[in-house]
């Protein structure tokens, strides 16, 4: 629920779309930045999960703007949504309707399921978003919608429907709370309605200017090469996507950019690729990936070896440690000796360790030199690669909590991730140490067999 830094202008609006909701940080942001670049949003998800709140708190934002709310059904008929036939100028032989408080004198909509509506409805619904014109008898006329808001329940599956669901640039799965989010939930006190701050609004000739600057920003290299990559992501699915959508995507990516008073797109402002680019629900996930592993650096780095090399050094030590004396050597037969006659009295007990400790596997100053020189070259490489990795995590964190729109929750996914990463090779790091030093004070003999021992060795796969 945190909103965006401080320094962010639209911090306000967007603290105000999420008081009092759950885990809905992306769903804002994505209606946020929609209804600035004047495109159109589709919430995915079971009823209940605040879809038709957020459309109307996101009309609350724009002060004197229209708003036009309906529940879609298969009985719906057009005068519901674009207003009743005029009887006057039917008198006149002509065909138009009172659109006067309808969704074509809008500038906010919400619909409900809006993919039941018959087909007399969706296709003056098409006409109506893409080109922002509207049929009334013999004029077409200009609407001032700025941001239709869709829900339904799922995405269409009907061939018929994919031309109106292909008008929505944005689509964001919205699900129910989480288990972590429940206990919260249920104890939260619901959100009352209040007033509006001013700053929290949005006026016209703001976001107006804010297009027209959005306008002049260029797209950076990397964040070409990353268009690029997408593409060629893109085009391997069922699902290729449409010129007119990238075209789409590359100007909401400017008025995000512009938002920030940024003279360029950023990679950190990708984070809406799988919003844009997902076909469906199902594909958001591996697009946030594709985002995550690119931009964030949270791909996993191949550290299974690693791992592998200081079990190895750990299980070498063990083996070591529980080696037998030389077969020369009768210690341990004398620390049996010693076991069975020993008895409560203290200066036995002496013998008992004495004894012991001599019967111990001994080992020359150069192996133990040698077992510690190893241990220090992989002690080198993880020390390395762990200051490597804090210096990336600390460069991530920074640039993620400075982008204003990078929603709370994938930032802190972010995060975590980096300091996971680090987390493992401080603890590898710490095992490892100890295995040197326990070579470093294995038992110390002249007579032991003064060669290097054999490399510790292990599978990197």
């Amino acid at each position: 629920m945190s909103a965006s830094p401080s320094g962010s202008l639209w911090a306000p609006a967007l603290a105000e779309l999420e008081r009092g909701l759950l885990q809905r940080d992306v769903a804002a942001r994505v209606l946020l930045l929609a209804a600035i670049a004047g495109e159109h949003v589709l919430l995915l998800g079971p009823p209940g999960t605040a879809k038709s709140e957020l459309a109307r708190r996101l009309q609350r934002l724009l002060p004197g703007a229209r708003y036009f709310e309906r529940l879609l059904t298969r009985f719906t008929v057009p005068e519901e949504l674009f207003g009743p036939l005029s009887l006057r100028a039917l008198e006149e032989d002509r065909y138009e309707r009172l659109t006067d408080g309808y969704l074509p004198a809008a500038e906010v909509v919400f619909l409900d399921e809006v993919f039941k509506a018959n087909s007399a409805i969706l296709n003056t619904l098409l006409g109506l978003l893409h080109e922002r014109q509207f049929d009334n008898g013999s004029q077409r006329l200009a609407v001032p919608l700025r941001c239709l808001v869709g829900a339904s329940n799922e995405q269409p599956q009907d061939d018929s429907l994919l031309a109106f669901y292909d008008r929505f640039l944005l689509r964001v799965p919205v699900l129910p709370v989480d288990d972590a989010h429940f206990s919260q939930l249920l104890t939260d006190p619901p959100a009352s309605l209040v007033d509006v701050p001013p700053a929290a609004q949005l006026a016209p000739q703001q976001l107006q200017a804010l297009r027209e600057q959005a306008a002049t920003v260029a797209l950076s290299e990397p964040v070409l090469s990353h268009l690029m990559a997408a593409r060629q992501q893109a085009s391997q699915s069922d699902h290729p996507v449409s010129d007119r959508r990238w075209r789409q995507l590359v100007a909401l990516l400017q008025v995000q950019a512009a938002s920030q008073q940024a003279e360029r797109v950023q990679p950190w402002d990708l984070w809406l690729l799988p919003f844009v680019l997902a076909s469906g629900p199902a594909e958001v996930p591996a697009w946030r990936e594709w985002f995550l592993h690119r931009v964030a650096r949270t791909e996993p780095l191949p550290l299974d070896g690693l791992e592998r090399a200081v079990q190895a050094f750990e299980q070498q030590l063990d083996m070591e440690r529980r080696a037998p004396a030389d077969v020369q050597d009768d210690s341990a037969g004398k620390l049996a000796l010693a076991r069975a006659i020993a008895g409560p009295d203290a200066a036995r007990d002496d013998m008992v360790r004495i004894t012991s400790q001599r019967a111990e596997r001994h080992f020359s100053r150069i192996h133990i030199t040698a077992r510690v020189a190893q241990c220090d070259a992989l002690l080198q490489q993880l020390e390395t690669l762990h200051n490597d990795t804090q210096t990336l995590a600390r460069q991530i964190a920074t640039e993620a909590r400075a982008h204003a729109w990078l929603p709370p929750s994938w930032r802190d996914t972010i995060c975590d991730e980096h300091t996971a990463r680090c987390d493992r090779l401080r603890s590898w790091l710490q095992r490892l140490h100890i295995a040197r030093d326990g070579f470093a004070q294995l038992p110390v003999s002249a007579e032991a067999p003064s060669s290097d021992p054999a490399p510790v060795t292990w599978s990197a796969h």
